[in-house]
């Protein structure tokens, strides 16, 4: 969801650096891939997306879960009434295409449409017809290798997340993003890496780009969707601890809960797993990434990597 990091590519520098874009149709260094300062999305957030990686595999780069991806882009589509100018398949073949240009063995790869220049009044449509860029660039460890080792540090922030009334909470859609925004600044500048959001009945919804999980007796939980999006890494994590023996229960969780937790985690596409050591000052098991976390990271980065054949339909192999 949110998209900083203390890689080379982001963040640091001055500029991202995405190489060859995507746009429209062609592929056209970052420099050219530009829009008008009247876009509709950039005045009312009318825009969605997608987060993909690809990873370093023996057989080459390959994009974990591709399918899964654009799918859920088009169903995007469909909840914001975006009628998008490309069938999935071509969507498909040009994330492969950006990859494949720019010469990346991993990256991250980001899918965007969004209502243009063509009209400015709050309703776009119908002569507003969507635009389209995917771009791509290389990036790590999520929070950081150190969350990765210790533990995250989260803390619960104070803004909710929106009801399934307010907002589309199941589509990726741009202007949901403001409530993450705000989230994940309010909890790094109270010196959390990362924030939790509880829903409007006080229930845990989810990170500001993250699904959660917690274990208790060795029972896996996995945070119930309500307003959540639909990961499909938590999807993954999910069908590899039940391969890995565990017992997976879908439930509704309090904060508290997380409190009195052996071990919590986070999923996404860009923190994969990653390991929670402290929730709202409070230590979470021993205060250290836990066994079972851990476990199942190096299980997931496995599947990823191309090393676990049983998973070799999730890949699609960039040639």
């Amino acid at each position: 969801m949110a998209t900083e990091t203390k890689t080379k590519s982001v963040g640091g520098d001055s500029k991202m650096k995405a190489g060859l874009i995507w746009f429209n149709g062609q592929m056209v260094p970052q420099e050219e891939a530009k829009v008008s300062v009247l876009t509709h999305a950039l005045h009312y957030g009318t825009s969605i997306f997608e987060g993909l990686r690809a990873y370093n595999t023996p057989q080459g780069p390959a994009i974990f879960r591709l399918q899964e991806h654009t799918e859920r882009f088009f169903h995007s589509a469909k909840v914001m009434m975006f009628e998008l100018p490309f069938s999935p398949e071509q969507i498909n073949q040009a994330i492969q295409e950006v990859v494949r240009a720019n010469g990346y063995t991993s990256c991250y790869i980001r899918p965007l449409a969004w209502m243009g220049a063509h009209t400015l009044g709050v309703n776009p449509l119908p002569n507003n017809p969507a635009e389209v860029m995917i771009a791509a660039w290389e990036w790590g460890t999520y929070l950081g290798e150190e969350a990765v080792r210790k533990g995250a540090r989260l803390i619960t922030s104070s803004w909710a997340r929106f009801p399934a009334n307010v907002m589309p909470g199941k589509a990726k859609v741009g202007g949901n993003y403001v409530n993450s925004a705000l989230a994940r600044v309010e909890a790094q500048q109270a010196g959390a890496d990362e924030a939790l959001l509880l829903d409007k009945e006080g229930f845990v919804a989810e990170g500001s780009g993250e699904n959660i999980f917690f274990i208790r007796h060795g029972v896996l939980y996995a945070v119930e969707h309500s307003v959540n999006l639909m990961g499909i890494t938590r999807d993954s994590v999910i069908t590899i601890a039940r391969d890995l023996g565990y017992e997976v229960r879908e439930v509704r969780a309090t904060r508290d809960q997380l409190y009195m937790a052996d071990e919590v985690f986070m999923v996404g596409t860009a923190a994969e797993v990653t390991p929670v050591s402290y929730l709202d000052h409070r230590a979470i098991g021993t205060g250290k990434a836990g066994e079972h976390t851990m476990k199942i990271r190096a299980a997931y980065m496995d599947v990823v990597h191309g090393k676990n054949p049983k998973y070799a339909a999730w890949l699609t192999y960039v040639k």
